[in-house]
């Protein structure tokens, strides 16, 4: 059986930390890959102990490369967010962010760094503004996994959009557990950003499933 979990938390933090704006898609992955499993090597013990200055370390790579603002309005969709506050908009973005990081870092902290290759670039994307870089990561066992990030042109810069992860669509994943927790709340935005906690749980615990059939 796969150590999956554990392999969605760490694809989650192998983002592009690089803020060059001629850096491509895959040199920007490639080369924060190889980078933020060094800082988490070197680090692991104090993040165990501390998880304020476990969640504030990730925040710092995520926070400059990753769209969480997209990502939060995709995971919404249009149908709730056009009657969203703007505070309510706002909240769920931050609720987001915060949740996404102790999603990947809680189960990030026991995996061990592995051999990270990102394959050539791909012409699947068929907008200029929108890029795909494929990665496989050989853990320690010897187990190979594979993900692809769905990187978009914010600006001038590369950000990361989606992650896929062994053929999981992370993002709709989420999109569709956000759905489920509208209809069970019955609609109550406000209900669903302040349980959206239990709902990422419970999206773990989808993949989890998904990957042990």
């Amino acid at each position: 059986m796969r150590s999956f979990i554990r392999f969605i938390a760490a694809m989650g933090l192998l983002l592009p930390a690089l803020a060059h704006a001629n850096a491509t898609p895959q040199d920007i992955v490639e080369d924060t890959s190889n980078k933020v499993m060094a800082v988490l090597d070197a680090n692991r013990e104090t993040y165990r102990n501390d998880v304020e200055a476990f969640t504030q370390g990730l925040n710092e790579v995520l926070e400059p490369v990753v769209d969480f603002d997209g990502i939060a309005r995709s995971v919404m969709t249009v149908r709730y967010s056009r009657s969203a506050t703007d505070e309510q908009m706002q909240r769920f973005i931050d609720t987001f962010k915060r949740s996404m990081v102790q999603f990947y870092g809680n189960a990030l902290l026991d995996f061990q760094s592995g051999e990270i290759t990102v394959l050539p670039a791909n012409n699947r994307e068929p907008r200029p503004d929108r890029a795909s870089v494929d990665m496989q990561v050989k853990a320690g066992d010897g187990q190979v996994y594979s993900a692809t990030y769905t990187m978009s042109l914010v600006g001038e810069q590369w950000k990361v959009r989606n992650v896929i992860v062994e053929g999981i669509n992370i993002g709709l994943l989420f999109r569709d557990q956000f759905a489920q927790a509208m209809k069970t709340h019955r609609n109550d935005l406000d209900a669903v950003i302040d349980n959206w906690g239990s709902v990422v749980a419970q999206s773990r615990e989808t993949v989890k499933q998904e990957t042990e059939r």
